[in-house]
């Protein structure tokens, strides 16, 4: 199965961003991509925390999650909507939510992110939990290239949640990862999500210098079950692509049976 992760450097505005976005995975359904991820935030990235507010989607309803239905639709492709801002249970928060749709345009499940990533070093701070709810449920879902994990960015870091969804054939991870955690710290981790799990790894980032001054580490990859980097973009608008290939995850998972030795 052929996949492929979508790279932005999202604006502040929710249409232009749209427009990208439909560009770039255009492109990798004409490279025969079955599988597209976006990048966490596609949609706006930027905005203040009122503007992020207001840009919240009811469940099933807003001009996002239709734009992702109706371009999953025109390519027949399964669509991972990297992460877009949904209502939350309290009214002053959003839910960062990743919604993945199948190639009929149904929506197939909903993650929303359980990791709130708070940092704080020099003149650089961020504290996601005073905007956004926390999600509580590991999600996956079955596609035809097997049993497919979903994680946004902050949790890669939590490698039990991965542990929670059972054995995967792909992990997908959206992110936005800052410039000073990502040089230091992404690539190790994505490896190691794919190294202990003996699965592929897709990851979609945002990459670059955002219209606010923000920078995103980019990189976005696609890893091997062995940990290789099979693919990667540094930085700037673009799109990762490879094929998942069952031939590696039983190589990987036979030769090193790592999964049926675990014992907690």
């Amino acid at each position: 199965m052929r996949i492929a992760a979508v790279q932005m450097i999202s604006g502040p505005a929710v249409g232009p961003n749209l427009a990208t976005a439909a560009r770039l995975i255009a492109h990798a359904a004409e490279q025969g991509a079955e599988l597209v991820a976006l990048p966490e935030y596609f949609p706006l990235i930027g905005a203040s925390d009122a503007e992020r507010l207001a840009a919240r989607e009811t469940e099933d309803e807003g001009p996002i999650q239709h734009f992702l239905a109706e371009t999953a639709r025109q390519h027949k492709l399964w669509l991972v909507g990297g992460s877009i801002p949904l209502q939350a249970n309290d009214p002053a928060k959003l839910r960062n939510s990743c919604l993945v749709f199948g190639p009929d345009g149904q929506r197939v499940v909903r993650y929303d992110k359980i990791h709130l990533f708070g940092f704080h070093k020099d003149d650089e701070s961020y504290d996601e939990s005073l905007t956004i709810e926390a999600g509580a449920q590991p999600v996956a879902f079955d596609a035809p290239c097997g049993r497919v994990g979903l994680g946004i960015c902050y949790d890669l870091r939590f490698p039990e949640l991965f542990r929670a969804l059972g054995e995967m054939n792909l992990l997908v991870l959206p992110a936005a990862f800052t410039e000073t955690t990502g040089r230091a710290h992404w690539e190790i981790l994505l490896r190691a999500r794919a190294i202990e799990n003996q699965c592929y790894v897709l990851a979609a980032a945002q990459g670059g210098r955002h219209p606010n001054g923000r920078m995103t580490h980019g990189n976005s990859m696609l890893i091997s079950p062995w940990g290789e980097v099979l693919a990667r973009m540094d930085k700037g608008e673009g799109v990762v692509h490879g094929e998942l290939e069952s031939e590696r995850l039983v190589d990987a998972r036979s030769s090193l049976p790592a999964l049926r030795h675990r014992k907690l």
